[in-house]
């Protein structure tokens, strides 16, 4: 039985908000599934509410991220009887998950993660490619049906087009505020991110499309015409099959591969 780790109090700076509810620790583990064998990588573990957990149903086996230098000895107290229990102390978005990943399996990455750093550490992990089995994650509901959208929606944009280029996107459930200590202003949702062996959609250029989204998004209620006014003209969208007075949230992701793979074609680039 694990040791039980000295009180902590929540810091804002980290955007820290421990989960306590029982019965949704319980959820989330059974969602996610953890099988002994699997490199299973935990990013904030905070006080090891989900740690234990998840380290019983993966055999003792678990690496976890943690920033905040005061909880770490917590955590080596609270779990030292498990010797495949790995601390990585550090910051999630200067991880190199694929150096981190090695020649073994691909890694399964679960974590309750801070509002503050949710998108941008979302976006660096689907950077790391096929070093990420699939993801696991607690974020604001709001970002979890951004991830989730559909085209149309007002909660379609960048971060839904990106995510769902790279991912197969399933939001699980809502964790309501009373499952945390302190409680956020928010609810929370679990999302399961799985990335494609291959994109349904390939781009020719990655980066390419990732700066054509930003730049359609850039206003949107303007139409395409304007927003990609001087990288693709009127013309060249209907011969896409594209209607240039359309708004951007509404093109799925094939359709923005679509203009991506032709600007690629043409050698036309989209400013960094």
């Amino acid at each position: 039985m694990a040791s039980r780790p000295p009180v902590h109090r929540a810091r804002k700076r980290f955007g820290q908000n421990f989960l306590r509810d029982p019965g949704i620790i319980s959820r989330i583990v059974r969602a996610i599934g953890p099988r002994p064998g699997e490199r299973l990588v935990e990013i904030g573990p905070g006080q090891g509410a989900l740690t234990e957990p998840l380290l019983e149903a993966a055999g003792g086996r678990l690496e976890v991220i943690e920033l905040d230098r005061d909880l770490i000895p917590g955590l080596r107290v609270q779990f030292f009887n498990h010797p495949d229990f790995v601390i990585h102390e550090g910051d999630a978005l200067k991880v190199d998950f694929r150096v981190l990943r090695g020649a073994g399996e691909p890694l399964r990455v679960v974590g309750n993660l801070p509002y503050n750093i949710s998108t941008p550490l979302i976006a660096h992990l689907l950077e790391a490619g096929d070093a990420i089995a699939d993801m696991h994650f607690m974020l604001q509901r709001e970002v979890v049906e951004r991830l989730a959208a559909e085209p149309g929606g007002a909660d379609w944009g960048r971060l839904s087009v990106m995510a769902q280029y790279r991912c197969r996107v399933e939001s699980l459930f809502v964790v309501p505020p009373e499952a945390f200590v302190p409680r956020p202003k928010v609810d929370s949702a679990i999302v399961r991110l799985t990335p494609y062996a291959a994109p349904p959609h390939p781009a020719r250029d990655a980066a390419l499309l990732s700066r054509l989204v930003r730049e359609a998004f850039g206003q949107r209620r303007k139409t395409l015409r304007n927003n990609l006014k001087g990288r693709i003209g009127g013309e060249a969208l209907e011969a896409l099959g594209i209607d240039p007075g359309r708004r951007p949230q509404t093109l799925c992701v094939e359709e923005f591969v679509r203009i991506a793979n032709h600007l690629s074609d043409v050698g036309e680039e989209v400013r960094p």
